[in-house]
């Protein structure tokens, strides 16, 4: 299977699907019109280690809800990324049980090598 979760307003995730090109045989599901079940988060997590690694500390409403002054357990961030889509780092790439979470250079790639 291979699919990648982005935001479609997402400048980032953007210039990040046109580097993964071509994406034949890719589902793209975007997170704000689509957003993610707890079983996709799930699926994720296992893949990834832990739900911590796929919560973004970049959202903004990381600070307007005072959440980088709190202890956050496992369970507060897959509420978190399930309560509001912009909690998930992004993009988030499967491909056949591999998981690429985020937007560093190193992850672009070796999704891109993944998935080609």
């Amino acid at each position: 299977m291979k699919k990648i979760y982005h935001l479609g307003s997402c400048s980032t995730c953007k210039r990040i699907l046109k580097e993964l090109e071509p994406l034949e045989g890719v589902t793209l599901q975007e997170i704000k019109s689509d957003p993610i079940t707890p079983e996709q988060l799930d699926e994720m997590a296992e893949l990834s280690g832990s739900y911590e690694s796929l919560f973004s500390r970049r959202a903004m409403l990381f600070r307007q809800k005072g959440l980088h002054e709190k202890e956050l357990s496992e369970t507060d961030y897959k509420n978190l990324i399930l309560e509001h889509y912009t909690f998930l780092k992004r993009p988030v790439v499967l491909v056949d049980g591999q998981i690429f979470v985020g937007n560093s250079k190193k992850t672009v790639q070796a999704a891109k090598e993944a998935l080609n």
